[in-house]
């Protein structure tokens, strides 16, 4: 991919963006933002300097570095593979909660659950993704969800795939156990029909039921590599991701879902996003921030 020409280096390559015990620099931003776009397509620019060095300034400290050109070099070398990968953790922003945009789960559970649920009770297959699952707070809102209308749904072919680029928020997604303030947005009768009080590492946690995590897999998947899936999907939430993206990226990525949706599949996206590109012509724009595919797109699947 071609990095995004944000960061000019034109101007004062060596001046301080943000300064503090390692003073950050344009060129220092200018090669972070370059690597991040290049494996994960988010587009940094001179505004995000603060950020990048309030989330990766204790991170060099731990590392012995003495300033982010030692980090920039190590991170850019192979031997540098798995701090890059860190990196890349500590950069994304991994900010949700339960039913978060609630109206999506309402027409999930009214408008397309039903005709999934004949189908699978008629023995066929159902598909749902949450393509940015960050702490499972997703995809466990969406097995709530269908768990609400059918109690017995891990007896029929029914699952949902949770997908995230970053390995550490998926590791707290697999375990499913949160703080009671997460719990805030999920309906009291949900919470104890579902939750459980534990303790872990000495704190109370909230751990969700073995029935709901059974209808999830959780797996990491960067949403610009290549898709391993073998099946179409019924449902995708890509919610408060493609607003990382520069505008290239994001039609490249609504187009490949638009190759991954059944027809009449629907696309749940986030409140500041919009559709764009050539995936404009074969959505249709059934409700706030929610999609139905009418077609398909030069894109086609991954």
């Amino acid at each position: 991919m071609t990095p995004p020409m944000a960061i000019d280096l034109r101007q004062s390559p060596d001046e301080c963006l943000a300064s503090g015990e390692f003073p950050l620099t344009r060129r220092d931003l200018a090669e972070i933002s370059a690597m991040i776009y290049d494996d994960a397509g988010i587009a940094l620019n001179e505004t995000k300097a603060s950020l990048v060095y309030s989330r990766l300034s204790k991170h060099i400290r731990n590392l012995g570095l003495k300033n982010f050109r030692e980090y920039c070099a190590l991170v850019g070398s192979p031997a540098g593979a798995a701090e890059r990968k860190d990196m890349l953790s500590y950069l994304t922003t991994n900010f949700t909660r339960f039913f978060r945009e609630n109206h999506h789960f309402e027409h999930l559970r009214d408008e397309v659950l039903p005709g999934l649920i004949a189908r699978a009770k008629s023995g066929g297959r159902v598909r749902i993704w949450s393509a940015a699952c960050s702490d499972g707070q997703e995809p466990y809102s969406i097995a709530l969800t269908l768990l609400s209308v059918l109690p017995n749904a891990a007896d029929y072919d029914i699952r949902i795939l949770a997908t995230d680029i970053d390995p550490k928020i998926l590791a707290i997604a697999r375990v499913g156990a949160y703080d009671l303030n997460a719990l805030e947005t999920v309906q009291p009768a949900m919470r104890k029909q579902w939750f459980t009080e534990t303790q872990i590492a000495g704190r109370t946690k909230y751990q969700i039921d073995d029935r709901v995590k059974r209808l999830i897999t959780f797996n990491e998947l960067n949403l610009l590599s290549q898709w391993p899936f073998k099946g179409m999907f019924d449902v995708i939430f890509c919610r408060n991701v493609v607003i990382y993206f520069d505008e290239p990226t994001q039609m490249r990525v609504w187009s490949r879902f638009a190759g991954m949706l059944h027809p009449q599949g629907h696309l749940y996206i986030g409140h500041s996003e919009r559709v764009s590109g050539d995936a404009k012509a074969v959505f249709d724009n059934i409700g706030v921030t929610t999609y139905r595919l009418i077609g398909r797109t030069s894109g086609g699947r991954a």
